[in-house]
């Protein structure tokens, strides 16, 4: 069995949008126009919910609120932080795909899933 390291954002995202789901349940009922509003909170809930990264030694699966992405380790050139301290994977064909729920951080667990060690630059004396 291989080891599996997840990353994902934290647990109150998907709790505050289920209250405000429970908050906005009134309004809906009330007023049958105003119950598509429910649909913005219900749709955070379940990207906070499903939303993050997998890694394996296998590769990294990225998930999003409607669909995944799997990126073999061989096609990954390069690990990069961005701006806002995003991590993307620079892959071989030339795409940047942000590594959701990443963060500078955990560069360290994310490199130890694939079974590589991370490399640093040598320290300038």
């Amino acid at each position: 069995m291989q080891a599996r390291v997840k990353f994902r954002y934290n647990a109150a995202i998907t709790v505050a949008a289920v209250v405000a789901v429970i908050g906005g349940l009134p309004l809906a009922t009330a007023a049958w126009y105003a119950a598509p509003l429910l649909l913005v909170p219900l749709a955070v809930a379940v990207w906070g919910w499903r939303a993050g990264t997998d890694a394996t030694v296998n590769g990294v699966q990225v998930r999003a609120l409607f669909g995944s992405r799997f990126l073999p380790w061989p096609k990954i050139d390069s690990l990069v932080v961005g701006e806002r301290d995003r991590v993307y994977a620079h892959t071989s064909a030339g795409s940047a795909v942000r590594l959701t729920a990443v963060t500078p951080a955990d560069l360290p667990k994310l490199v130890a899933a694939s079974g590589e060690q991370l490399s640093t630059p040598p320290r300038q004396p």
